[in-house]
């Protein structure tokens, strides 16, 4: 019998043993039985023979054999014992023919406690193996509002279509991201070559992570992979080799870093003010000429979107006639995305817009491979440190679009035509209806998104009238090929869009704004290396990026409280989101509270008590919707 192998483990247990108790922790392997809540508040389900990962066994069921392992499962019972002779030989017989019997274990929190087969736990651990066989009960906790047990039942979740027990996340919400990033629609079940190509990928991923340092990091493995996966496609990766994909990990480092803050996004609520150096003022600005990108998903002529985007290109344009020249990429899908902006920087731009959502993981790979390239994407609540992005406050212009319908429509009924169910449009809702409340307490808001399935205009202006809706808020602005006046807020007589009031997105005012801020060196101001943040800029009123065009046969009276109202948001002194608020099921934020946090208004998933209405799931809406709001749609809130 060789005992050396017994002995070297034996040495490893000892040692940890030691550092455990130095550290004030329990040297010895943790007991399931002295952890679990009160009997009777959880269940057990049967699992059947499962692949438990080595790296999730903990513990044992009973304290039984737990004081002859340390708390890395390495024997601390010298090398004279019945237990060592036994240990000695299964590790043997691991070297000959491998360890095939299945142990018996119970899961909980996703980690697996040794009813049977401890030794065979440890001698598998001392050897490095991945995994073992084992025959499981699952026992489930009782339900909790507490993050970690939610996590869990997400996982659980997750783990009924996948199948899949071996990655971990720290964030909730993160298993549905990570079947929906794999191509998998929420409800869809894995195949087993499902279950083997991302075993692969994601086995090969955590290596080359580990390797480069991963550890070291607060994240899991999960959480890297999941961030990893919003920069490069699934599919791509799947197929690169282990060089391209370590290079690939290394290169992405920053995006691993940024998981490690709690609050990930560091928003820039206005243009930086800070000035240069007196030196550096007196200096004469630099003579190179900028050449800026565009990209476009649709047409100027077809998307008011694309065209408010268009005007603010054109505004650089007239603006900076000497400095600035422009490249324009209209009808870009996501797929041709990363070709677009590799043409542009081969043309020799130096600044890309990228300005939908849909493009953000172009611009992020893009950003990766040219470091010296300033890649900007307009989105809003994206975590990504290679790019910045920019959106607008138009929840303030929301409000006063609200307060003009409350004060036009003679009975309270209004209505409010959203499109895309994502970051920004939630709290644009809320803020039209809270705007139409201030002015009509009785006023109610109906909800219609033109981008549900089967979703029509005619129909939806059907339902209005069955309603008695009298003053509606449909699209932002008119698109320049279309003679229709259904956009802004108008009001319906005799079923005619007779227009009250438009809101503007200046983004020619943005762009002007942050050019200066390149041109005169104060870029980097707006950047803090010490703390690894993602740069969000989300400008408002005050800024001159949002704004309410008033149509001038509206009341004085009503013209008059949309100044006021728009002076005392531009200066600070009122938010459309303080004091008391209520949403469909209850209080959000009592009447004492102050005002609602940028983040909490950017991750909006509830809708105001007087919105009749729902959020859409993805599954709802149409398939051209799907792209923008797979990265950042808001599902509607649950419970």
């Amino acid at each position: 019998m060789n005992l050396d192998d017994y002995l070297k483990a034996y040495k490893t247990g000892k040692k940890d043993y030691q550092a455990r108790l130095m550290r004030g922790e329990l040297p010895t392997l943790q007991v399931l039985d002295d952890i679990l809540p009160p009997k009777g508040s959880c269940s057990e389900v049967p699992l059947g023979l499962v692949q438990i990962p080595i790296d999730q066994i903990v513990g044992t069921k009973t304290d039984s054999r737990s004081n002859a392992f340390a708390g890395n499962f390495m024997p601390i019972l010298n090398e004279e014992t019945e237990f060592a002779r036994k240990w000695v030989a299964l590790s043997e017989s691991h070297i000959t023919e491998g360890i095939r019997d299945p142990i018996t274990a119970y899961e909980y929190m996703n980690k697996f406690y040794i009813q049977e087969g401890n030794k065979r736990v440890s001698v598998l651990k001392y050897y490095d193996a991945v995994s073992v066989p084992g025959y499981v009960t699952r026992i489930l906790p009782p339900r909790t509002k507490e993050k970690e047990n939610q996590i869990y039942y997400e996982f659980v979740d997750f783990y009924a279509l996948s199948q899949i027990n071996y990655i971990w996340f720290s964030k909730k919400g993160s298993f549905a991201r990570l079947q929906a990033a794999v191509g998998k629609a929420p409800d869809e079940i894995w195949s087993v070559d499902d279950r083997l190509t991302f075993s692969s990928i994601y086995s090969r991923f955590t290596s080359e992570y580990e390797n480069e340092g991963g550890r070291k990091l607060s994240i899991t493995a999960g959480d890297a992979f999941l961030a990893f996966l919003t920069v490069y496609d699934y599919k791509d990766i799947c197929d690169k080799t282990a060089s391209e994909l370590k290079s690939l990990i290394a290169r992405s480092w920053e995006e691993f870093n940024l998981l490690e803050h709690n609050q990930e996004i560091d928003l820039k609520m206005a243009p930086n003010r800070e000035k240069k150096p007196l030196l550096n003022r007196l200096l004469p600005l630099s003579s190179s000429r900028l050449k800026i990108a565009f990209l476009y998903a649709k047409t100027p002529r077809t998307s008011a979107w694309t065209y408010a985007h268009e005007l603010g290109r054109l505004h650089l344009e007239q603006t900076f006639p000497e400095e600035v020249t422009t490249e324009c990429y209209e009808n870009i899908t996501s797929d041709l995305a990363d070709k677009a902006i590799e043409d542009a920087i081969q043309k020799g731009c130096n600044i890309v817009f990228t300005t939908t959502p849909e493009f953000v993981q172009a611009s992020v790979q893009a950003a990766i491979a040219h470091p010296d390239i300033r890649i900007l994407n307009c989105s809003l609540n994206t975590s990504h440190r290679y790019i910045r992005t920019y959106y607008a406050r138009m929840h303030e212009a929301k409000f006063l679009m609200g307060a003009i319908a409350g004060a036009m429509a003679e009975n309270g009924q209004l209505a409010y035509i959203a499109d895309y169910p994502i970051f920004g449009t939630i709290a644009n809702i809320n803020a039209f209806a809270l705007g139409a409340k201030m002015v009509n307490p009785r006023a109610k808001v109906y909800l219609e998104w033109s981008t549900l399935r089967d979703s029509d205009l005619g129909k939806v202006m059907e339902r209005l009238f069955r309603n008695g809706v009298s003053v509606v808020s449909g699209r932002d602005m008119v698109i320049p090929e279309e003679a229709s006046r259904y956009f802004g807020l108008y009001r319906l007589v005799d079923g005619e869009p007779h227009n009250l009031a438009m809101p503007l997105w200046h983004w020619g005012k943005f762009y002007e704004q942050l050019i200066r801020t390149i041109m005169d060196g104060t870029w980097k101001y707006d950047d803090n290396a010490a703390e690894k943040k993602a740069i969000n800029y989300w400008w408002g009123i005050s800024s001159d990026v949002v704004d309410v065009i008033c149509s001038q046969n509206l009341p004085a009276g009503t013209k008059k409280l949309v100044e006021l109202l728009k002076n005392n948001i531009r200066t600070g002194e009122f938010y459309p989101f303080s004091g008391a608020l209520y949403s469909q099921e209850g209080m959000i934020q009592p009447e004492h509270s102050a005002n609602l946090s940028p983040e909490d208004i950017i991750t909006m998933d509830w809708l105001a008590e007087n919105v009749i209405g729902t959020i859409p799931t993805q599954q709802e809406l149409k398939e051209q919707a799907k792209p923008v709001t797979i990265q950042s749609g808001v599902e509607p809130k649950k419970g």
